[in-house]
This record gives structure tokens, C-alpha cells and sequence, in this order.
């Protein structure tokens, strides 16, 4: 039977988007097929819904989502009243819930419709449709007393209508109030009550969304500027050194375009980070000439200038009526929402509440929501030596806003400010550190001269050598100042593994290094190994390389069952090549009883059940493996990429083995989402092999 959530709430302005979102989220990680259903829509795009289906991948059809238009439901109420209107948007959720497994359901926004007692309608949809109940309480300028009892006054509104309501969420609370919040809730109410703290950035516009709203002209600036959030507006009329003191992070700058001065001046303060500025709006349809403009796109390259006929005052009124939103083309905002969902909301609490069932199947998209959820529940500290790099800054504000772990960027403070102030990205909780002129040099050089000196390495050499980011951040594990590192994005795989070689070296009872893929098919998540590191093992680095990788497939929710891949089944064939599988396999066996494994075997036998009946009839492990073994490197990174570009798999690693510290190499080419996620698995590694919180320098 499928089940649905019905987060609904009382009022306009509660800022219920957040919580909608946060619910999907848990829904998704759990739930193959999640559909979204809203009941009453307002003419004109459906943002949140847009957000919803490019973050989740919905396939669903966006004319299945809606029941009907207000002003339909107002006509059809008054007409035919309210049974007849009920009756139809029964109907189309019904239509829904029939191809899911679960279903989210948006309750009204209660914003100019003419629906009398709209609490009572969302209520009465709610139990027809068997739905959990979560309604959201806007706390916005309130004291704890008052929230406490609205919230009161919202159970007892929708409990007295018969809603299961399973849990409470204020929401925009005062971050001052907000335990005082908590505790009088608590003291209250039968269910959960979760309160959600204002946060600026989520109301703060995009400078998008102010030049849509303004009707602006975009006359400098790309994507990334556009995507910056204005958290204040300065207007410009001072003289300049007055002006530059009014500047504050993250602020419009309104100026009338002729005043060259202050366009130059705050794009040059932006440039330095002093302070670093979401863009420039210039007023009565004045620019300045070619000269200035080329030279404020040299000074801040990226940041939005753009232009609007009307004056100061008539867009100042007009600036303070937008309010960001979270949609498609605000993704920044979606991870500060989830964040703040996350932190503030006992999530699986809330999913025990709601009755989600895990699905049978792992999704690639249920692969990563467990790597976050994990990661985020031990916290750990993970250093990135490739602290300037943009997709390594776009994934630590990614890791940032979601409170994933915490972060440690290497490289010259000064270039990767700038360069995180030109992609819009708050470092205000990541801790920097220049290799070059930190204090921890001489203490590193100390410790590598110690290391290495059997290979004849002095002190002077040390120095030089520890100044590099990828030997700094391996000594920073080592020395436990982070407890795992990232790197890989712009250096080659031998510069990040041979210091981990050299500094953290192999792990006991690991022969060596190798690494796995966690392979993210439609259906389930494989294991392979090794892809990345071992050209040719024998027998023994062979079974090593299995038992490892077993360790690490259990180590993320993989049940092992190891498949010794080979070009021949069983007795079928032989050889060096199927000998030495053949070898490894019973090395395996000896070394680890407890593991299923089988081998020699060929790939269509270990994963297709038909194909194993055949070859491999009664085995526990053919036609069931979740761990591959290939027998050389040239097999394995040759096989993993053509799966993962012809079947559409998501291939998150390599993730390293048998270290006795995490450290992670990523592909030269890896996206944002690759490095974020293996972030989150350095993370995770380091839980298994620390105990205790990461450290600080």
C-alpha cells in the first residue's frame, strides 16, 4: 500500500519550503519511487516542484503532480460544494499514489485564494488520503511564548480533526529563542516538535532573481555572480572613502551609473575581499564608458553589473519586496535549507514517524544520501590541498552548508578568498592554511627528515619538500591535525598516493595499497576492484586485495559476496592467468572462512542469476556478487568505465585500502558531486579507523 506525507500548515510566511524539502530528502533516501502530488495550484511555474524534480531526478509528469487551480476549487466548492471538491482531488491523488511507493504531499500556501477555512479543507484531504500529518508554524518575530502557542493552537486545530499528525515544525524562529522554543514544546505537545532557526541567506534574493524582478539589464557578470545571494543593499551617494566603509559581505551595491568612482571602487573591494560584494545595480539608465567597463571586468571578473532606467528610491521599494526562494536555479539555497533541516530535526526520528519502509533496492541517489547521513553523524576533519581549484571550493560549499564535515583547504589564503568571493562562496567555516608560511612547516620537515632519513632525506630537503600541499596534507593526518585527506582533482594519482606511501604507510595485516569502485547501478551498488592502483597482482596481493575490499563494501552497507573474475567458471578453463584467480581464491578461503567467494568466475555468471544457474548451479555467491575482483588493473579500469558509460552507473571513487589513514584520490576529471561524495566516504573510512572527534591546527 502506498503511504503519503501531508506537510501542511496554518498561515502564509511560514517558510514551509524548507521543511518540504527536508521531508523529500528523508523520503528519497529510503524510497525508490517517491511521487509529489499538490492538491490546489496557483497559475504560473511551480518552483518548488521544479526544484524537486532536477534535485531527485523525478521522471514523474509534471500534469500528474497537480489536483486544481484555486480558482477552480473556489468555483467547483461554491458551485457544487465541498464534498464534490474533495471527491476530485481524492481522485487525482489516487491517480499518483497508484505509481509510487510513497508520496509527498504539498498542502495549500494559504496566499490570496478565496477558499473559506483552508485549515479544515487541507485537513479533510489529509485523512482521505491516509496521510501522516506534519504542519509547519511560522515563528518569524515572535518570543518563545507566542510560538509556543501558535504551535500548541496548530496540533490541537488539526488533531481535533482526526490527522494522525506525527510531528510539529516551527519554523524562522529567532536563533536567540529557538532552544526556549524547543523546551516549552516539548513540555506541550505529544509529538515531536522541531524548531528551525531564521536563516538570512535562505530570504536574501539571488542577484537572479533581483534582475528578473527588476527587469535589469545584465551588463557584466556570468552565472556564477548571478547566483550570489544579496544579503544587504548599500546605496551609493557618499564620496568614495565614506561608501567603502559602508560596505558589508554579501551586499548590492544601488549607485546611479554615472558615478564611476563608486562602481570602480566597490568592484576593487570585492577584488581584494575587503569586503567581497554580491554585485552592482546602476540606476537612471546611466553606464559608464567602454574604459570603465572593461576595467571593472578586469578587477572582478564574474561579478554582476547590471542596469535598470528607474531611480534609486523607485528600486529600493522595489529591492525590499523580493524574497528568495528555493528553486531550480538556486541549488546554493537547497543546500543551506537541507542543512539546516538536518541540524535542527531528528531525522530518523521523523522517519520512523512518518513509516518509511526501506526499499529492497539501492539506488545510486540512496547511495550518496547514505554517504552524507553517515558522514555528518561522525563528524570528522578532511584537508583538500587543492584549496584554489573551483570544483574542489564549489564541493566544500557544498560539505559546508550541509554540515557534512569539517574542512581544511590548503593553499595561499589570499588566491583561494578571492577566488571562493568570485564563486559567491562563504569560507567563513573552513580553516586555511598556506603550507608555505604556516608554522606547522618546521614541525612536518622535523618529522619527514625523521621518516625518510633512511633514504638520505636532511632537514633542508624536508622544508622544501613539506611545503608541497599534497606532503602537507598527508602530514596533517599523520600528525592527526585531519583525519582524512581528498586530493587528485588537478594532480596526478602518484602525486597523492606516494606520500601516503611514504608518511602513513600500509595498515597491519594489509600486503598493499589498492583501491575499489563503488559502482551505483539502477538497481543495486557492486564493488569493484582493484581499478586504480595494482597493474598485475599475483596470487597473494590478489586475495588481499579481495579481503580488503570486502572489508571496505561491509564498511558502506554492501553485503560481500566476492566474485574472482576470469575469462573461464570453475574447472572450465586454465592457464596462468585462471591459475593464479584460481590461487587467490583458495588463499581467500584460508585466510578469511567467513567470506563467501567463488572463483574462477565469469562476469555474466557472477552477476546474472540465469547465466549462474548454468554454469554454477550451486553456488552461494554466482549470480549474487556484490564484490568483483578483476585480475589485473588493465581488466578492471577498462571494465568499471564501460559499465559506468553504458550503463549509466555512477562511479564513485577510487576509494583507497589498506592505509592505516584515509587518503582518497579523485579522477582529474571529477565532478563536483564525485568529489563531494568521496569526501563523505574519507569521512566515514576515518570513523571505522578513529575514534573520537577531528582535530584543529
Amino acid at each position: 500500500m502506498t503511504r503519503s506525507v501531508y506537510v501542511t500548515g496554518i498561515d502564509r510566511g511560514d517558510g514551509r519550503q524548507v521543511v518540504e524539502l527536508g521531508v523529500m530528502e528523508l523520503l528519497t533516501r529510503h524510497v525508490d519511487r517517491v511521487g509529489v502530488f499538490r492538491p490546489l495550484v496557483h497559475d504560473g511555474p511551480d518552483r518548488l516542484f521544479d526544484l524537486l524534480r532536477a534535485r531527485y531526478r523525478l521522471a514523474q509528469p509534471a500534469e500528474t503532480v497537480y489536483g486544481i487551480s484555486y480558482a477552480e476549487a473556489a468555483a467547483l466548492q461554491a458551485e457544487r460544494g465541498t464534498d464534490e471538491l474533495v471527491s476530485r482531488l481524492v481522485d487525482r491523488f489516487h491517480a499518483v499514489a497508484r505509481d509510487y511507493e510513497y508520496v509527498l504531499v504539498l498542502g495549500s500556501d494559504y496566499a490570496d485564494t478565496s477558499l473559506p477555512d483552508e485549515l479544515a479543507l487541507n485537513a479533510r484531504l489529509a485523512n482521505e488520503f491516509g496521510a501522516a500529518v506534519i504542519p509547519v508554524v511560522g515563528g518569524q518575530g515572535q518570543e518563545a511564548e507566542s510560538v509556543r502557542a501558535e504551535a500548541r493552537n496548530a496540533y490541537r486545530a488539526y488533531d481535533s480533526l482526526g490527522c494522525d499528525v506525527v510531528a510539529l515544525v516551527v519554523n524562522r524562529v529567532a536563533p536567540e529563542q529557538r532552544t526556549a522554543v524547543v523546551e516549552r514544546l516539548a513540555a506541550r505537545l505529544p509529538v515531536p516538535c522541531y524548531a528551525l532557526p531564521e536563516d538570512g541567506s535562505l530570504s536574501a534574493p539571488t542577484v537572479g532573481q533581483i534582475v528578473q524582478a527588476l527587469g535589469a539589464e545584465v551588463l557584466l557578470g556570468d552565472d556564477s555572480g548571478l547566483a550570489r545571494d544579496a544579503r544587504d543593499f548599500v546605496f551609493g551617494g557618499a564620496m568614495l572613502p565614506t561608501f567603502l566603509q559602508a560596505l558589508t559581505p554579501g551586499c548590492m551595491v544601488i549607485t546611479p551609473g554615472d558615478r564611476a568612482d563608486l562602481v570602480i571602487g566597490s568592484l576593487a573591494a570585492h577584488s581584494a575581499g575587503a569586503p567581497p560584494i554580491a554585485g552592482v545595480v546602476l540606476t537612471l539608465d546611466e553606464r559608464p564608458g567602454p574604459d570603465i567597463m572593461a576595467l571593472a571586468a578586469r578587477l572582478a571578473p564574474g561579478t554582476p553589473v547590471v542596469s535598470v532606467p528607474g531611480g534609486s528610491f523607485p528600486t529600493a521599494a522595489e529591492l525590499f519586496a523580493i524574497e528568495g526562494k528555493l528553486n531550480a536555479a538556486s541549488p546554493r539555497k537547497a543546500e543551506t535549507a537541507l542543512g539546516l533541516f538536518e541540524r535542527h530535526v531528528d531525522t530518523a526520528e521523523l522517519t520512523d514517524k512518518i513509516s518509511v519502509a526501506r526499499s529492497g533496492r539501492v539506488t545510486p541517489m540512496m547511495f550518496e544520501h547514505e554517504l552524507i547521513e553517515r558522514s555528518r553523524a561522525g563528524r570528522r576533519r578532511v584537508v583538500l590541498p587543492e584549496g584554489a581549484e573551483e570544483r574542489v571550493l564549489r564541493a566544500a560549499d557544498v560539505l559546508l552548508r550541509r554540515d557534512v564535515c569539517d574542512l581544511t583547504l590548503l593553499g595561499e589564503e589570499e588566491a583561494i578568498r578571492k577566488r571562493a568571493a568570485d564563486l559567491a562562496i562563504d569560507l567563513a567555516d573552513a580553516q586555511i592554511i598556506d603550507p608555505q608560511s604556516s608554522p606547522l612547516r618546521e614541525r612536518f620537515a622535523e618529522l619527514y627528515a625523521t621518516l625518510r632519513a633512511h633514504k638520505g632525506v636532511g632537514y633542508e630537503l624536508a622544508y622544501d619538500m613539506v611545503a608541497d600541499v599534497s606532503y602537507f596534507g598527508t602530514l596533517m593526518v599523520q600528525e592527526g591535525l585531519a583525519d582524512g585527506m581528498v586530493s587528485g582533482a588537478v594532480h596526478s594519482t602518484a602525486a597523492t598516493i606516494r606520500p601516503a606511501f611514504e608518511i602513513i604507510k600500509t595498515k597491519p595485516g594489509a600486503q598493499i595499497v589498492s583501491s575499489v569502485f563503488f559502482m551505483c547501478l539502477a538497481d543495486r551498488v557492486l564493488v569493484y576492484g582493484d581499478c586504480a592502483v595494482n597493474p598485475d597482482p599475483n596470487a597473494e596481493q590478489l586475495a588481499d586485495i579481495a579481503i580488503q575490499s570486502a572489508t571496505t563494501a561491509a564498511q558502506f552497507g554492501v553485503e560481500p559476496r566476492i566474485a574472482m573474475l576470469s575469462y573461464s567458471t570453475g574447472t572450465s578453463g586454465s592457464g596462468a592467468d585462471v591459475d593464479k584467480v584460481r590461487k587467490a581464491t583458495e588463499i581467500v578461503r584460508e585466510r578469511r572462512p567467513d567470506l563467501l567467494v567463488e572463483g574462477p568466475i565469469q562476469y555474466d555468471a557472477a552477476v546474472d542469476a540465469a547465466v549462474a544457474r548454468t554454469k554454477l548451479p550451486d553456488s552461494e555467491v554466482a549470480g549474487r556478487a556484490t564484490v568483483l575482483i578483476f585480475p589485473d588493473l588493465n581488466t578492471g579500469n577498462n571494465t568499471y568505465k564501460a559499465v559506468q558509460r553504458s550503463a549509466g552507473a555512477v562511479a564513485v571513487g577510487p576509494v583507497l585500502q589498506g592505509l592505516r589513514k584515509p587518503v582518497n584520490d579523485l579522477s582529474r576529471g571529477a565532478l563536483v558531486q564525485d568529489i563531494v561524495n568521496t569526501v563523505a566516504i574519507t569521512a566515514i573510512q576515518a570513523q571505522g579507523a578513529q575514534p573520537g572527534a577531528g582535530h584543529t591546527a
